[in-house]
């Protein structure tokens, strides 16, 4: 692995991804797996100017244990301490920020209890709601980011040695976030800069819907919510600080009016949830609503995540990613959300980010919801877009235009 890339890569996501800035707490969570990495960006926090870095690690293996051999209801017992860790950084004078790292085995909780495993992560995120809250409102800068933690790897390449394995994806990681490069900070404000062009340009139009069909039988049809705005690329906190939420990001999102999508669409990519894939699935919307859904694999596991809340079969985003993207030129299925949902346009189960909405970090949810945002525990986000996708948008005043054709930009 190259140990200059490394620190590069590290560099980019905390100074500009995340854009530590000086005095404020920095909060990481990272993989036990994967400890030069997580060392790499403390390093770089403090050269920003952090206050405090805290790393918050996490095992896989370690949560396997508990979901098997504990008892739900105690898993299901958060201990205030869990939410008052994050914030009493967050509500400090000087603020705070905070990095994902993600390196999770797709499938590390495979096998065990599905229904079990949904109820305890709805627990937790209902929880960690007041948490939440600051990022899907933007009141803090936030990124997730990913490296190759060994069972990551071995998912992707499963026909090459564990170490050789690694490697591999390190350059292919380092390839689809522009490290390799040599200047990912150049290379990101262009790539920033193309993004903002093409969602400046959806604000414009002022649609009232679109429509997303491909050959695999997709046909959807996505109302938009009452002054929905387009986002993508980098976003502002509430004090004007500006960061990318996820590195790598290829996509324009939206929010969806949660009662006006219909029709039906396939799933153009497995999803890895809760530990196990859900692979060739499809869902069926009547004014907002899931009605029928099915999936080859891991069917049950897909009505589970349906029935997370009252509001999880309905959508929370809708979001346009072109097949050029790099990751989907790589030819790669990584597993991997942060990146497979780069690959295609996808839409999102459950809650929608404020954010969406014009003054929406400022409204109450009641207010939201009277705009149509979906409100839920959950955010899934599950990849629809094809080769051949074709996306019409609907003006307020009925005018089509072509959004997307053979699954790229018309403009």
């Amino acid at each position: 692995m190259n140990q200059h890339y490394l620190q590069l890569y590290a560099d980019f996501i905390v100074k500009v991804g995340v854009n530590v800035r000086p005095r404020q707490n920095f909060i990481v969570r990272c993989p036990v797996t994967m400890p030069d990495f997580a060392h790499a960006c403390v390093r770089a926090g403090y050269e920003a100017g952090a206050k405090t870095v805290v790393v918050r690690w996490e095992d896989d293996k370690l949560t396997r244990l508990q979901m098997e051999m504990a008892a739900e209801s105690d898993l299901c017992a958060m201990k205030p301490y869990e939410l008052r860790s994050y914030l009493d950084y967050a509500e400090d004078p000087d603020g705070c920020c905070t990095l994902a790292i993600h390196a999770a085995d797709p499938e590390a909780l495979a096998g065990l209890d599905a229904g079990k495993l949904n109820r305890v992560n709805l627990a937790r995120r209902t929880f960690m709601k007041p948490w939440q809250a600051y990022t899907m409102n933007d009141r803090v800068q936030w990124c997730v980011a990913a490296v190759p933690a060994p069972g990551w790897a071995a998912k992707v390449f499963p026909d090459l040695p564990l170490e050789e394995a690694v490697e591999k994806l390190w350059a292919l990681i380092f390839d689809v976030c522009r490290v390799s490069t040599g200047d990912p900070v150049t290379a990101w404000k262009e790539h920033v800069a193309r993004t903002k062009a093409r969602r400046d340009r959806m604000n414009e139009l002022n649609l009232d819907r679109i429509r997303m069909t491909s050959a695999n039988g997709t046909d959807l049809t996505v109302g938009l919510a009452e002054d929905a705005t387009w986002e993508g690329a980098s976003s502002k906190t509430e004090g004007g600080i500006e960061f990318i939420a996820n590195v790598p990001t290829e996509e324009v999102f939206c929010a969806p009016h949660r009662d006006r999508v219909d029709g039906r669409v396939y799933g153009t990519k497995p999803y890895a949830y809760n530990g196990q894939l859900i692979e060739g699935w499809h869902v069926t919307f009547q004014n907002g609503k899931v009605v029928e859904h099915g999936a080859e694999k891991n069917a049950e596991l897909l009505a589970e995540l349906l029935t997370t809340d009252e509001n999880a079969n309905r959508i929370g985003e809708i979001a346009l990613v072109p097949a050029s993207s790099p990751i989907n030129r790589s030819g790669v299925l990584f597993y991997n959300t942060l990146f497979d949902e780069n690959a295609a346009c996808h839409i999102a189960f459950g809650d929608g980010y404020p954010t969406n909405i014009k003054g929406g970090s400022a409204m109450s949810r009641d207010e939201l919801l009277a705009k149509g945002l979906n409100s839920s525990a959950i955010h899934e986000d599950v990849m629809v877009g094809a080769p051949d996708t074709h996306v019409v948008g609907v003006t307020k005043s009925g005018e089509e235009i072509t959004i997307f054709e053979n699954g790229e930009w018309a403009f």
